[in-house]
């Protein structure tokens, strides 16, 4: 024979399924990643006492600007991320959650994905040592180029080696900076071709750009919606698509003529 339960009796009970998964959601580990601004680094410059672009086989320039990459900080691949950490971040404009497998690629081991992030540094290297001496009509065969940077994985600073490349062998093609003296900053991958691509994490690189003092912030343009999201005040945002769309942006931000596209 069944009981009628009344309608507090019956809520209650089936609030207990609700409660138990609540409880059960609140202590266990969920696939994220939490991000925050990482460093940044002047590729025109030093990076931990080493040159980060050295060039031989043609003469280069001074350069009084800066040129600086971008990085976000990712919590460790075995660290365990629970809802209340996610909750905590999604309040917090200096954090953001990424799902884990977007940050390090499932199945791999933290070795196995510090080398994945390695190989991909290197091919960006390359590819940003090759657009950069295409755009200038130079050969590789006379031109050496070697990049170093520690500490850093991945192919989004590829724009701003391209840049800073062209920057240390023909400035502006005029004799003066690309950067017109400005703190600059950016993320981007590049290919041989000079072709931008999008790289994520943009809103936390703004931070880190603003934070460490640059005034503009070149952005691939499918992710200025990104960026304008949390964007830091006296922070300006220029799209681009192309290496030659990113020169002819700073060289008319410098010199004052042409038109300065924005998000």
């Amino acid at each position: 024979m069944l009981s009628r339960l009344t309608r507090p009796q019956a809520v209650a009970v089936c609030a207990l399924p609700v409660v138990a998964l609540l409880a059960t959601a609140a202590f266990a580990p969920l696939p994220f990643s939490l991000t925050q601004p990482g460093m940044t680094a002047d590729v025109l410059g030093k990076n931990q006492g080493a040159q980060v672009i050295t060039i031989t086989g043609a003469p280069t320039r001074p350069t009084t600007g800066q040129l600086r990459m971008t990085t976000i900080e990712a919590t460790n691949p075995d660290t365990r991320v629970f809802l209340g950490d996610v909750i905590d971040a999604w309040f917090d404009t200096d954090r953001a959650v990424m799902p884990k497998d977007s940050v390090y690629p499932s199945g791999q081991s933290t070795k196995e994905i510090e080398q994945h992030n390695t190989e991909q540094m290197k091919e960006s290297q390359d590819a940003a040592t090759e657009a950069a001496l295409n755009y200038l009509d130079l050969s590789p065969s006379k031109v050496k180029v070697s990049l170093k940077l520690s500490d850093v994985g991945g192919p989004s600073a590829g724009l701003l080696f391209t840049l800073g490349i062209i920057d240390k062998l023909n400035g502006d093609g005029v004799g003066g900076d690309l950067t017109g003296g400005r703190v600059i900053a950016g993320t981007g991958t590049i290919d041989a071709d000079g072709a931008v691509g999008a790289v994520g994490g943009v809103s936390l690189k703004t931070q880190a750009a603003k934070r460490d003092g640059a005034t503009v912030f070149l952005v691939p343009e499918d992710e200025c919606g990104d960026a304008q999201a949390e964007l830091p005040k006296g922070l300006r945002l220029i799209p681009v698509t192309t290496l030659k769309g990113a020169v002819d942006s700073l060289v008319a931000l410098e010199s004052g003529k042409g038109t300065v596209p924005s998000c």
